[in-house]
């Protein structure tokens, strides 16, 4: 498996190093620079009160003192208004603001770090605390000037408005995430600009560029696409599948998009690869479209974004958009539990509106549709890999995507990796391929070519 050197750079910077964004510590409240103690010397025994005993982190504070386990996992404190984000939003949303303003810092590599709390907070199982331990932490929050207002949310926050999944609103949450700049995804993406999970089949596949190709050419062989087969790839991205079924399997393709960045970024390369014969360009909503008889429909990691409530109507559409015998290929994240958004950093900073869902009522939707489901591939080992690779590229030009896009994003990209990474891993989110086939108005099922899972690609063991 591919992992990120632990560095400096994936977790913990310097002081003088800290983002321009977070600002200078302010200066200590009254009275807290006379301290018999220092600040990290305060917080932790309050800590571990409300965490039964134990704290679950060691903190390092911006005073200089430090204290907590050894073998812990480090928390750089920088300023007291981390502590007032967290008090006024204690959930993950607050860490996370502060973690993004640079308020918060932690050593080591952020993906290990976190999965090393979240582990010990496991092992420890559900812990009340007692009033005691409430009281102490509230005085020790005060003696520190930890109550006041927060400041204010990160200018890198999603602020959309309307009503969910209009197509206003749609097309706000896309610009949201993909609108952030074709540069930085070029910074971060393999040369293809496969923003999805890419499918290390074997051994002999080593590189992110290589894993992304053998993805794509997947996708394609489960669409038993060839030479003048009408693809739609709805939810195109920056032409990654496009491009390739056009070029290596001579496919005609409209690539659809609600993305302004990337349309004009999928017509550029299309020009400059000579394919304006083979692949059409549209931006527009899924709703809107008025294109049918396809014999292939790929949805790569874009049916997140339809919403809880869309989703009978967007697997009717995809029914509608194929020709009968025609091929549907959906690419889609599954969650388990109670956060089908993703909970709420990916809700507030990465994906707003998103919501996912085991992937056994998806199937139940496409088929209630009358698809009918022909196989199932599980890759989600394969977004382990895949994470942990952009992540690395993001460290690796870590000086580069801070100049820019700013240290705000860059934090926000750090963090939105790390848990990605850490979550498929520990398999509270998986990733599915559905290979689906419209039946004809007969009722007679079957296509051209075997849709067994062997035929279409299998599902191996990732090594």
């Amino acid at each position: 498996m591919t992992t990120r050197p632990a560095s400096p750079a994936t977790g913990s910077r310097p002081p003088s190093a800290a983002p321009a964004a977070a600002g200078p510590p302010e200066p200590p409240s009254a009275g807290t620079d006379r301290l018999p103690r220092g600040v990290a010397h305060m917080l932790v025994p309050a800590a571990a009160g409300l965490f039964g005993g134990r704290a679950p982190v060691r903190v390092r504070a911006w005073d200089g003192s430090e204290a907590g386990p050894e073998d812990a996992v480090t928390v750089v404190l920088r300023d007291r208004a981390a502590l007032r984000r967290v008090l006024a939003r204690p959930d993950e949303l607050g860490l996370a603001r502060a973690y993004v303003s640079g308020e918060i810092d932690v050593e080591g590599d952020l993906t290990d770090a976190l999965a090393r709390v979240f582990a010990d907070l496991r092992d420890r199982g559900p812990f009340r605390p007692r009033p005691a331990a409430l009281a102490r932490a509230a005085h020790t929050a005060l003696v520190l000037g930890a109550v006041g207002a927060p400041p204010p949310p990160p200018a890198a926050e999603a602020r959309l408005s309307g009503r969910r999944h209009s197509r206003r609103r749609d097309a706000d949450a896309v610009s949201h995430h993909y609108d952030a700049g074709n540069e930085l995804y070029r910074m971060l993406l393999d040369p293809s600009m496969a923003y999805s999970c890419a499918y290390w089949s074997d051994a002999c596949v080593r590189t992110l560029d290589q894993a992304q190709n053998a993805k794509l050419d997947l996708v394609c062989r489960k669409l038993a696409l060839r030479p003048g087969a009408r693809l739609l790839d709805l939810g195109c991205g920056w032409g990654s599948l496009a491009l390739h079924a056009a070029e290596h399997h001579g496919a005609r393709v409209t690539a659809l998009t609600l993305s302004a960045e990337q349309a004009g970024y999928v017509r550029a390369r299309v020009a400059e690869r000579g394919l304006h014969e083979l692949v059409e360009v549209r931006e527009d909503h899924y709703r809107d479209f008025d294109g049918e008889g396809f014999d292939a429909v790929a949805v790569i990691e874009m049916g997140e974004h339809v919403g809880r409530r869309e989703y009978r109507a967007f697997a009717g559409r995809l029914r509608a958009l194929l020709a009968p015998h025609g091929r549907l290929l959906v690419q889609q994240m599954s969650r388990r539990g109670r956060r089908p958004g993703g909970g709420p950093f990916i809700e507030t900073y990465i994906a707003p509106d998103m919501h996912m869902r085991p992937v056994g009522r998806t199937v139940e939707r496409l088929e209630r549709a009358g698809l009918e489901v022909r196989d199932v591939h599980a890759l989600r080992e394969h977004y382990v890999r895949t994470a942990r690779a952009w992540a690395a590229e993001l460290e690796r030009r870590w000086d580069e995507v801070a100049a820019l896009m700013g240290a705000e994003t860059a934090r926000v990209w750090r963090l939105y990796l790390a848990g990605g990474a850490l979550a498929f891993e520990e398999g509270r989110m998986g990733v599915d391929q559905i290979l689906a086939v419209r039946r004809d108005p007969a009722g007679r099922g079957g296509a051209k070519a075997p849709l067994d899972g062997a035929a279409a690609g299998g599902a191996e063991r990732v090594r």
